[in-house]
C-alpha cells in the first residue's frame, strides 16, 4: 500500500475516533510516511501522531485509532486505489461506520492503472454550487439553505474620520490631552513624566439600503430581504427602505434578531409589495424626508433594483443627481447585470447610471459577497 493510501486509511480511522482531520493534514501525513520505514511501527506511529494530533487530550484517542490501523494493515495491503481502501474498511472494520462499497465510490475514482500516477479525488460542494446559482432558479429548500449562508455575510461600510477624540500615541497627528496628563502626574508627585495626546478617531460610514419591491424584482426580493435583515440586525448605522409605488422605511421591522419575524413584520409594513415601480417619486420622497436632511450625507447608498421604472426617467435622473451630491458613494445592485448580453437600456437604469459609482451584480450569493467587499472599500 502506497504512503498516500496509508495516509487515507489512518486519517479515516482517526476521524471515526473523533479527531478532526482536515485534508491538508492527510496530505502532510502522506509526505511523512514517504520518508519513514513503513514496516517500523514506531516510525509510522510518530508520523501519524505528529501530523494528525493537535491537542494532548487526543493522544489516547489517536492511540486507539492507530492500533486499529496497524492491526488491519494486512487487509489494506492489497489496495491500489481509494475505492479498494473503502472496501477493505468494510471487511476489516465491520463497525457500521465504514462507507458502503458501491458504484458511487467507483465513480469518484479513476479506474486507469495506478502504477506511476496517484489520483487525487475532488468532490463537488453543494454549497459552492448554491453560491453561484441565480436566486431566480432557487427551490424552497435552496432558499432555506441560502438564508443560513446569508447570516454569515457582514455588511460594514468604509471608515470615516470621527469628531470624537480618542487617546493616541502619535503626537504629530494629535493635540495634548491635559486631563489625562495631569491625572498621571498626580501619581508621580506632580511631575508630568509622560504626556498624553488625543486625536480624532474613525467610525464606519452609515449604510442606506434601498430595495426595489416591485413585481419585476419578485424573483430576487426574497433573498434581498434576507440580506437586508442580516445587515440591519447585525449593527447600528444601517438603514433600510422599500421602493415601490411609494417609499417605506423598514429599518425598525428588520432590526429584530428573529429573521422570520422581522421579514414578516416588514412585509406587513410594505403595502405595495410586488406592485408597480415608481423609482423616481420614491427616491424623491427619500431625498426630501430622509436623505438630504442628513441620513445620506457622507453615507454609502446601496440601491437594489433592476432599473425598470414607470415614474419617469427624467425625474429619476434628477433625484439621483441630488443624492449623488450628498452621498459618499452610490452602489447600484442589478440582478439582471449577470444575464448574457445584458445592457442598461431601460430608461430608468440609463438615467441613473451616470450618477452611480459602482454598478454590480446581485443575482447570487457570490455576487452579494462581492457587494460586501465593494461597500467595505468604498
Amino acid at each position: 500500500m502506497t504512503p498516500s493510501l496509508a495516509s487515507v486509511a489512518l486519517a479515516h480511522l482517526a476521524r471515526q475516533a473523533g479527531i478532526a482531520v482536515p485534508v491538508g493534514s492527510t496530505i502532510t501525513l502522506a509526505d511523512a510516511l514517504a520518508l519513514v520505514d513503513a514496516t517500523d511501527r514506531e516510525q509510522v506511529y510518530w508520523a501519524g501522531r505528529a501530523t494528525l494530533v493537535r491537542r494532548p487530550e487526543l493522544i489516547s484517542v489517536y492511540d486507539t485509532a492507530f492500533a486499529r490501523f496497524w492491526d488491519g494493515r494486512a487487509a489494506l495491503a492489497g489496495a491500489t486505489n481509494a475505492a479498494e481502501v473503502m472496501r477493505a474498511f468494510a471487511l476489516a472494520f465491520d463497525d457500521g461506520t465504514a462507507p458502503p462499497a458501491d458504484d458511487t465510490d467507483d465513480a469518484d475514482v479513476d479506474d486507469a492503472p495506478q502504477d506511476d500516477v496517484e489520483v487525487l479525488t475532488v468532490r463537488w460542494s453543494d454549497r459552492e454550487v448554491l453560491r453561484q446559482r441565480d436566486f431566480a432558479s432557487y427551490t424552497q429548500s435552496e432558499h432555506d439553505q441560502a438564508a443560513r449562508l446569508l447570516r454569515d455575510l457582514e455588511l460594514v461600510g468604509s471608515r470615516r474620520r470621527s469628531r470624537r477624540l480618542r487617546p493616541t500615541a502619535r503626537p504629530r497627528q494629535a493635540r495634548p490631552d491635559v486631563r489625562r496628563t495631569v491625572r498621571d502626574a498626580l501619581r508621580s508627585g506632580g511631575e508630568p513624566l509622560r504626556r498624553r495626546y488625543r486625536a480624532p478617531g474613525t467610525r464606519p460610514r452609515r449604510i442606506v439600503l434601498l430595495l426595489d419591491v416591485s413585481g419585476s424584482m419578485e424573483p430576487y426580493a426574497r433573498a434581498f430581504v434576507r440580506f437586508l435583515q442580516t445587515a440591519v440586525s447585525a449593527q447600528s448605522g444601517v438603514e433600510a427602505f422599500a421602493l415601490g409605488t411609494r417609499l417605506t422605511r423598514i429599518t425598525k421591522e428588520l432590526a429584530s434578531r428573529d429573521p422570520d419575524a422581522a421579514i414578516a413584520a416588514a412585509a406587513r409594513r410594505v403595502a405595495d409589495w410586488s406592485g408597480g415601480t415608481r423609482l423616481g417619486p420614491a427616491l424623491r420622497a427619500f431625498n426630501d424626508t430622509w436623505g438630504i436632511p442628513g441620513m445620506a450625507r457622507g453615507a454609502i447608498v446601496v440601491i437594489l433594483s433592476d432599473g425598470w421604472d414607470r415614474g419617469g426617467a427624467e425625474l429619476l435622473g434628477e433625484q439621483m443627481a441630488r443624492l449623488a451630491r450628498v452621498a459618499h458613494r452610490i452602489v447600484w445592485v442589478n440582478p439582471l447585470k449577470a444575464s448574457e448580453g445584458y445592457a442598461p437600456l431601460a430608461q430608468g437604469m440609463a438615467a441613473a447610471l451616470p450618477f452611480v459609482d459602482d454598478f454590480v451584480e446581485g443575482h447570487s450569493l457570490a455576487a452579494l459577497e462581492d457587494l460586501t467587499r465593494t461597500v467595505a472599500r468604498s
